[in-house]
């Protein structure tokens, strides 16, 4: 029989080396940004962020937080929204769902509880008066929160996806962005995940599939150009 689809790969190469020889020699075209765009800072809240006081917390590029500020920044001065998601559940954590019932200690999903140190945004986030601000219960910053209506009717027509983790809350977000319609781009230095092999892999996936994957810089410069 002769063989015309691709049997499971097995190579021995790591996620970072797949990731990077991808980014070397990519294979499809872009989606390229549209003619307004908002940015999607994913849980940057102290759970995720503070590893100076969380075991839950991790860190990627020490200037993940600058970077997304940045482009944050950025975007107010072009008149374009910023967002920004975190998770929380009430005290009996009944709104966690499913979700909340794999563990229960005091670092467990479900736990973080609305007003608490975990659920507060990180304070080295340059949140402003006029950012969507909203707690989430699931992974995509789309399910069931106000996102969606709110770039409508921003007129939104990209989405530049930030924060953590890359495996979880950053990919669900980018996959639900391209299935509402949106150019998504993921800058790099912005997201962060535990482990280099979740985060790499889930780059590789979602440049492949679902958004642009870019150096932070290429959303600085196209930003810049409309300022």
């Amino acid at each position: 029989m002769t063989l015309v689809g691709t049997k499971m790969i097995s190579d021995g190469k790591t996620a970072r080396q797949i990731f990077e020889e991808l980014m070397a020699n990519p294979a499809r075209r872009k989606f390229g940004f549209g003619e307004k765009l908002a940015i999607i800072n994913v849980d940057f809240q102290q759970a995720y962020t503070r590893t100076d006081l969380f075991p839950t917390a991790y860190e990627t590029d020490p200037r993940q937080i600058e970077h997304a500020n940045t482009i944050s920044r950025l975007a107010r001065a072009c008149g374009m929204p910023v967002v920004w998601s975190r998770v929380g559940y009430m005290d009996n954590a009944d709104d966690a769902g499913v979700w909340g019932t794999r563990t229960n200690t005091p670092d467990s999903l479900q736990n973080i509880k609305y007003g608490s140190d975990r659920h507060a945004f990180d304070p080295r986030c340059e949140i402003q008066p006029h950012d969507l601000q909203y707690t989430k219960r699931m992974p995509s910053a789309f399910f069931e929160t106000p996102l969606a209506s709110f770039l409508i009717w921003h007129r939104v027509d990209t989405v530049v996806v930030t924060g953590g983790s890359t495996s979880g809350c950053v990919r669900a977000t980018a996959v639900d962005a391209l299935s509402h319609g949106y150019r998504t781009i993921v800058p790099i230095e912005t997201c962060a995940d535990k482990h280099e092999s979740y985060h790499f892999a889930n780059l590789t996936d979602l440049q492949i599939k679902y958004a642009d994957v870019e150096p932070v810089q290429v959303v600085i410069d196209w930003l810049e150009a409309r300022a």
